[in-house]
């Protein structure tokens, strides 16, 4: 068929139209990715700032934390970015835009998106194993005086080779052990598992690192059960109870010194006569000084706070804590509900242990899944209701981990305290963080896992019209029963997913973390309200640690 030139010049003007379409989708992408690096950036420096403590501030180790704490952060946003991308290939009526209509095309962003995921995670792995090991052992030489630089840095790779040896461990394993999943019980089921795992390629470094990185994911799990669970009680029911007043703390707070005074001068006039006082007594004595020492301190904090202005704001803006506290609560509520529903699932309709408890789509309703799939239609509702359930877990999990501190097993290693926090353990907290985003993306998954497979995309469905006239189609939600080459699942799914075995263990994680979040919540609610200067004064600080709060 020939086709006149008009034709052809009116094909080329469209082809045109639709690159220029693409392009500027792809510059306003770009923009908005910019504006959001730099407020990450800026939170962080704020952030780590808050809790750095100004008598041990250390500039390697400040830069460390603030960097790793914008990994965290950047990371646990591709989520998101992914869904968003697999859903903007298409229009609501379920056609392929003009850009992505070829597989090339669509491929190739796929590809992107799946290597932006490879980058950040060997990032996130340099940090775990290298970086922040390294950074760590060499602040912890450097406390030693008689030691010099090069001495300090050998110690150090000294130490970090240890989590280098077993980096590479994990590394040979998923290079070179076999990770086929053993066959399945429902074969049609497994038969679409195996084929999504072989979308991710056959070659030895990217199982590899998938590996290792989901190694990483199971400590992440078990961060996930121990702060975040907790972080979701506590930060809300904070929220709502508030803090005790001021005033009738410094009220306790001056009537204690004068208790402890009292008992001071009653075993000092025990050796008035010039008999020495026992052993005891003098024991006592120390431990009443320290004590009035710590007392005077609070009382010196708690006068500038009732002077400081944000705590009057803080009092003006009560009803709205209570309020955000309340939808926090309910929010975090949900979660334990969808994520309930979602393990049930699984349990009654996957194929078990052996496929890693894996099933395409949902069977049972899941509210968190409904909602963001009822919000598709109002353009950008569903995105950012996303992007908040991702950035809630991260709020939780900071929550936690600074009301819990930093534990091994049953021994606290390091407290998180405004100003007074060691560049040791904002080391910790940048590295639980690390692995707790690690884990996120499972648990957001297990919260919504038809949107997350699948975004917004939705497909047309063919149906035959009456007479001579032309068929028509209906649009339809991407799921499990959609044709392949109609639905583009995220690659976030595809590497979840990749070895069945660790999904059996995120499985039972998800058990736990419910359980755990339900303990947090019922001992939150028995504590009572947080002191106004919580965390600022203990037994163990000096008094020079006070000048970073008057000046």
């Amino acid at each position: 068929m020939v086709r006149s030139p008009d034709h052809v010049g009116l094909l080329l003007q469209e082809v045109k139209m639709a690159d220029q379409s693409f392009l500027s989708e792809s510059m306003l992408g770009w923009s908005i990715f910019t504006f959001i690096l730099m407020v990450i950036l800026t939170f962080c420096w704020f952030y780590i700032r808050k809790f750095q403590s100004r008598q041990e501030s250390e500039v390697v180790s400040t830069i460390t934390a603030i960097c790793a704490l914008a990994i965290a952060l950047i990371t646990s946003a591709l989520l998101p970015v992914d869904i968003f991308l697999v859903s903007f290939m298409k229009y609501p009526n379920g056609t392929y835009k003009d850009w992505a209509a070829n597989n090339e095309t669509r491929g190739h962003i796929e590809d992107t998106v799946l290597y932006g995921y490879y980058t950040l995670y060997s990032i996130i792995l340099f940090c775990v194993f290298l970086w922040i090991p390294f950074v760590y052992f060499y602040y912890e030489e450097r406390e030693d005086d008689n030691m010099n630089k090069c001495s300090q840095v050998k110690n150090a790779l000294k130490y970090t080779v240890g989590f280098a040896i077993v980096c590479v461990v994990l590394l040979l394993i998923g290079a070179f052990v076999p990770l086929e999943p053993p066959p399945g019980q429902n074969s049609t089921q497994w038969e679409k598992v195996q084929y999504l795992f072989e979308e991710l390629g056959s070659s030895h470094g990217l199982p590899a690192l998938s590996f290792s990185i989901s190694s990483l994911t199971l400590i992440g799990m078990l961060a996930v059960i121990t702060y975040t669970a907790y972080g979701m009680s506590v930060l809300p029911l904070n929220l709502i109870k508030g803090t005790r007043s001021v005033v009738y703390e410094r009220l306790e707070n001056t009537e204690d010194i004068d208790d402890v005074e009292h008992q001071i001068e009653k075993l000092k006039s025990k050796c008035q006569d010039g008999r020495p006082l026992s052993s005891r007594d003098r024991t006592n004595l120390e431990e009443l000084e320290g004590k009035l020492q710590v007392l005077r301190r609070r009382g010196r904090h708690l006068e500038i706070a009732e002077r400081n202005c944000c705590t009057k704001v803080g009092s003006a803006l009560r009803p709205l804590k209570i309020m955000l506290g309340i939808f926090f609560i309910l929010v975090a509520l949900l979660f334990t509900v969808a994520l309930f529903i979602s393990n049930l699932d699984k349990a009654l309709h996957s194929a078990g242990i052996s496929s890693g408890f894996i099933i395409f789509g949902t069977n049972i309703t899941n509210p968190l899944n409904e909602l963001l799939l009822v919000l598709q239609p109002v353009f950008p509702l569903d995105y950012i209701l996303i992007t908040i359930i991702t950035m809630y877990f991260v709020v939780t999990s900071m929550a936690g981990i600074r009301n819990m501190g930093i534990w091994f097993f049953w021994i606290r290693l390091y407290k998180i305290r405004p100003k007074k926090t060691r560049p040791q353990a904002l080391l910790f907290l940048c590295m639980i963080l690390l692995l707790i985003v690690l884990h996120t993306s499972y648990m957001i998954y297990s919260l919504a896992p038809q949107y997350v497979m699948y975004g917004s995309q939705k497909y047309l469905v063919q149906m035959p019209s009456a007479g001579p006239a032309p068929g028509n189609g209906t649009t339809r939600i991407c799921d499990a029963d959609a044709p392949e080459d109609q639905c583009t699942v995220t690659r976030s799914y595809l590497f979840l997913h990749k070895f069945w075995f660790f999904s059996t263990i995120y499985y039972f994680g998800n058990w736990a973390f419910i359980g755990a979040f339900l303990i947090g919540l019922a001992v939150s609610c028995c504590r009572g309200k947080k002191s106004v200067i919580e965390g600022e004064v203990e037994a163990d600080d000096s008094d020079f640690s006070d000048d970073e709060y008057v000046h």
